[in-house]
């Protein structure tokens, strides 16, 4: 095991980068060593008990990455606009610089399409930084592998959960209108990035979209109906009403959905390759089944709030 070759995961306590984590420890291909600003906190205890090395350093901190770097074959690298928010931009090319002096042989970041090159008077910040970090890194010539991560699933539990209506149903929205929106499982990022990872040569220069699932929003809205045995309905909104809903990134999220609306309508050859990638890539029906009963609390407490 002593031989074997090092990816270094950022982010690892976090969502993306915790999967990629755990993926890459249970295929067993290489070492893993975790950059985490917290290494005394359970989720870091977690890893090394999953057989991770855990370092501490953060993105704000270049020789700590430079130390956390040392003898590492491959990088993968996620940025948090939500955490840091203008911060992503330099925490990003500090990451990209060290990966670059280090000479890493093997660069997977988690980055997004620009939105401006579709429509240059739509603001999505937390796609364009990426885009940026992104085109700087095909710039510093690094060897590199792009993944285009889909919408969580999980964003229906933490920050789009279905609100219960004055019928005694439920129902989300946002400005998506009818148009697929493709979406993935948390947990299964890792899959994917880790096959990418044992398959330089197929995907170096590339960019990859990782996609669990890709459904018109009524039908997400279906899909919890049957699950919950609860009606569920998708209701739009315009982009002006939830750009004013006034929440911190309200108008950021407002655009995302337009720019989807309007120019991605549907990622079938991403979801494809995705599940080429890793087969066990949980569609929605599949994911929701096993959250079944963390959805069925949210809607009980929402009930028992309800005046």
């Amino acid at each position: 095991m002593t031989n074997q070759k090092t990816i270094l995961v950022t982010g690892a306590t976090g969502a993306q980068g915790g999967s990629v984590a755990r993926h890459l420890l249970r295929r067993g291909h290489f070492a893993v060593r975790c950059l985490t600003r917290k290494p005394d906190s359970d989720a870091a205890q977690a890893l090394r008990e999953a057989g991770a090395e855990v370092v501490g350093g953060d993105l704000n901190d270049i020789e700590s990455l430079r130390s956390a770097l040392r003898g590492c074959h491959g990088v993968f690298g996620v940025t948090n606009f939500w955490e840091h928010f203008e911060q992503e931009y330099s925490q990003g090319k500090n990451l990209i610089d060290a990966v670059a002096e280090v000479g890493v042989q093997h660069f997977v970041f988690s980055s997004l399409p620009s939105v401006k090159r579709h429509d240059p008077n739509l603001e999505v910040p937390h796609f364009e930084m990426k885009a940026q970090l992104e085109e700087y890194a095909r710039e510093k010539g690094i060897p590199s592998t792009f993944v285009h991560v889909a919408f969580y699933f999980d964003n229906f539990l933490n920050f789009f959960p279905p609100q219960k209506q004055s019928d005694g149903g439920f129902a989300f929205g946002f400005p998506q209108g009818d148009t697929s929106l493709a979406g993935v499982a948390a947990e299964d990022i890792g899959g994917p990035v880790a096959r990418i990872f044992e398959q330089p040569a197929e995907y170096m220069g590339r960019t990859v979209g990782i996609v669990g699932d890709d459904l018109p929003p009524a039908d997400y809205a279906q899909a919890m109906t049957r699950a919950l045995e609860t009606p569920v309905a998708y209701n739009h909104i315009n982009r002006e009403t939830f750009a004013g809903f006034g929440f911190p990134g309200a108008e950021d999220l407002a655009n995302m959905f337009d720019y989807y609306r309007r120019f991605i309508p549907n990622r079938r050859e991403d979801l494809e390759q995705s599940r080429s990638l890793y087969p066990s890539m949980q569609s929605f029906d599949e994911w929701l089944d096993k959250n079944a009963a963390r959805f069925e609390s949210l809607t009980n407490d929402a009930v028992k709030a309800a005046p």
